[in-house]
């Protein structure tokens, strides 16, 4: 009599416990975005359906700003951590193994294991010297911080599809004379392009949503979607700050699914 294989989804309460997760996960949100539709002032107290506080939201020239900046220090983190990872993932990879790769591959994921709040305190103290010494407020803070934090988080799909792409055309490309750059150009990089796509929208999408590193970085009148609405917490709040959450949990969700989608591809 053959023996019947394990399966965890089989244990006992197995079922009873993932739903229970997924209430606890998802029906908050759930009650987040229906109170958004919510025609009252208050946040909890529902007085009738209404789309006042997007259109609120939308004329609201402070949130147009903070908008427009979440979005260029989003694309901007995400252009320039992709760039850096794929070099990174390209000389950790295609290369022998050489002493030390590990070290290199855990330094690079550093950010994932240390706790948000000790790599901000430590940006803050680091730019802090630099406007210190060069007068600069600028935006660019922000960005090289956002780029420094999503590394790791585009470094991975891109370690991934590098690790799973076959050897064999680029050094077939070789054998017919293909310069390193002709190789990379022609045959490493279209290959590539889905895990650089991916690492990219994951990394906007972890800089978009930042709140810890942008509080303390951000010098004044630097506010983000995020940090707008933390702000909100300190005075009377409408139902305006569900909207926004709303508007920004359906960005996130796009890129996601786009993130998946595009990892999913096959060379």
């Amino acid at each position: 009599m053959a023996e019947k294989s394990f399966a965890v989804a089989r244990l006992p309460g197995f079922a009873t416990i993932a739903i229970g997760v997924f209430v606890v996960l998802y029906v908050p949100i759930i009650t987040l975005v229906f109170y958004s539709f919510n025609a009252g002032n208050t946040l909890t107290s529902w007085q009738g359906f209404s789309l006042r506080w997007y259109a609120d939201a939308l004329e609201n020239r402070a949130v147009q700003e903070a908008a427009m900046r979440s979005l260029l220090l989003a694309a901007s983190a995400a252009l320039i951590s992709t760039c850096l990872a794929t070099m990174a993932a390209i000389a950790t990879t295609r290369r022998k193994k050489f002493r030390g790769q590990n070290v290199i591959f855990v330094a690079i994921n550093q950010p994932l294991m240390v706790p948000e709040i000790v790599t901000a305190v430590a940006l803050l103290i680091f730019f802090g010297v630099i406007k210190a010494w060069t007068g600069y407020q600028g935006l660019w803070y922000l960005i090289l911080a956002h780029s420094a934090f999503c590394i790791p988080f585009a470094y991975l799909p891109i370690r991934a599809r590098l690790e799973g792409m076959d050897l064999s055309l680029e050094t077939a490309a070789a054998d017919l004379y293909a310069t390193p750059w002709q190789t990379f150009r022609y045959v490493t990089l279209p290959l590539l392009g889905p895990g650089i796509a991916a690492g990219a929208m994951l990394a906007f999408v972890i800089s978009l949503d930042d709140v810890v590193i942008t509080e303390f970085v951000k010098s004044a009148g630097q506010e983000t979607l995020p940090t707008y609405m933390l702000g909100q917490l300190r005075r009377e709040m409408t139902p305006e700050v569900n909207a926004i959450s709303t508007g920004l949990l359906a960005l996130t969700i796009l890129l996601l699914i786009g993130f998946t989608l595009v990892n999913r591809k096959k060379s």
